[in-house]
């Protein structure tokens, strides 16, 4: 929709906001900034400076304090800065404070994931979902002039009351989107309840994992067929499903979309059809950046986002993709300096709390190509457990998993 689009220019230029608060350590903000930083370059636009501010809690009115909130002015005015974005989201009160002060379009990372994810949406279902989620949004800060939204209104029932002000009229008009929209989800969502149902009684297994992690890579990759797939953050939001056959046994592999720190709760809500994916999933294969500093923080947040869907409980395979790209600089032997997560090779984290999941944990690289192979067999041997206590009788169909014929290291 025209209304939500952040910025017309792929040139515009952005500072990031972020505060060192006792929830959230320096190293913490850096980097969640850092990645705020990629979620800005995916909606196009070209972020310029970070801002940091220790506080011991937002501030009420202006969520950094005023002096920090006059050097972001001088700033975006002595260098033309067009957005201004705040890493958590931002109260109606703040918003409108912010906005008054600094006199450009201000964000928080809420509405900037809204974007990105209204920008990646590429079929009906996904953009009714995205649409959703953006009024249930908007509707709490309808405080500032939304003016464009009277010329939708229709005749009848919803011309304005006697009386009736502005905003009285606009949240109408916002209250009466959502109903529809929300009406059409229930539709799509009957027929996608219908579609699984359809696929009889097939194992299941979903890739799940952080955003930009490799779950499109891989998933072409098994399936042997093209899924979209792109170095930038929520590339696919339409949930991809594909019939696998490793060996001689088929089961059904499906791509969801990526989580992220910090997910709006509209968005969880909004696509609770695309969720069902892997709450009615037999297995997940929780893909992981093996390459990336925070990969712990990552696997962290799914497994909290998996908790929150009611999807904790389920059967899973950890894959630690991107071993191909994973980076260490090792210590001199004078430097006494304790060791950080830079300086610890692969083969040593894997001896660390790693080593605990044996049967539950591969490290592949789906670029590359590395030890597929041994993922296939780990993906057959899970899959056949579940397929043979629901089909006891044909354990005998299924030999040993003998594939020659790709990759690998």
């Amino acid at each position: 929709m025209k209304e939500f689009i952040i910025t017309e220019k792929k040139t515009e230029k952005a500072v990031l906001t972020g505060l060192i608060t006792p929830a959230q350590s320096e190293r913490q903000v850096k980097e969640y900034l850092d990645e705020l930083s990629f979620l800005a370059e995916t909606a196009g636009l070209v972020p310029v400076k970070q801002f940091v501010q220790r506080l011991e809690m937002p501030h009420s009115v202006t969520f950094v304090g005023s002096g920090k909130l006059q050097q972001i002015r001088e700033y975006v005015v002595e260098n033309e800065i067009g957005t201004v974005i705040f890493d958590d989201e931002l109260t109606p009160k703040q918003l409108r404070n912010v906005e008054k002060a600094l006199q450009v379009r201000i964000l928080d990372r809420t509405n900037l994931i809204l974007d990105i994810f209204a920008r990646r949406a590429q079929t009906a279902h996904a953009r009714t979902q995205v649409e959703l989620a953006q009024y249930r949004y908007m509707l709490p800060r309808l405080t500032r002039l939304w003016t464009h939204l009277e010329r939708q209104r229709g005749g009848g029932a919803m011309m304005r009351g006697p009386g009736e002000t502005q905003l009285e009229t606009d949240r109408r008009i916002i209250q009466d989107k959502i109903a529809r929209l929300k009406s059409a989800l229930e539709d799509i969502d009957r027929q996608k309840s219908s579609q699984r149902k359809n696929r009889g009684r097939m194992v299941r297994v979903a890739l799940v994992g952080y955003t930009n992690v490799g779950k499109s890579t891989l998933m072409t990759l098994l399936s042997k067929s093209e899924v979209f797939a792109e170095n930038k953050l929520f590339a696919t939001l339409d949930t991809t499903v594909r019939k696998v056959i490793v060996d001689n046994l088929p089961f059904l592999l499906s791509d969801t979309v990526g989580f992220i720190r910090k997910l709006p709760a509209e968005l969880v809500e909004s696509f609770k059809s695309t969720l069902d994916e892997l709450r009615e999933a037999d297995l997940l294969m929780h893909v992981v950046d093996i390459s990336h500093p925070t990969f712990e923080e990552q696997m962290a947040v799914v497994d909290r986002t998996l908790d929150e869907i009611g999807c904790r409980d389920k059967p899973v395979i950890v894959v630690f993709n991107k071993m191909d790209a994973f980076d260490f600089v090792p210590k001199d032997a004078d430097d006494l300096t304790p060791r950080t997560r830079e300086n610890i090779s692969l083969n040593e984290l894997k001896d660390t709390w790693m080593a605990r999941l044996p049967d539950s944990c591969i490290f592949i690289s789906a670029k590359e190509r590395i030890n597929v192979r041994s993922l296939k067999t780990l993906m057959y041997e899970r899959v056949r457990e579940i397929h043979v206590r629901r089909f006891p009788y044909n354990d005998f169909l299924f030999s040993h998993y003998d594939e020659d014929e790709e990759d690998e290291g």
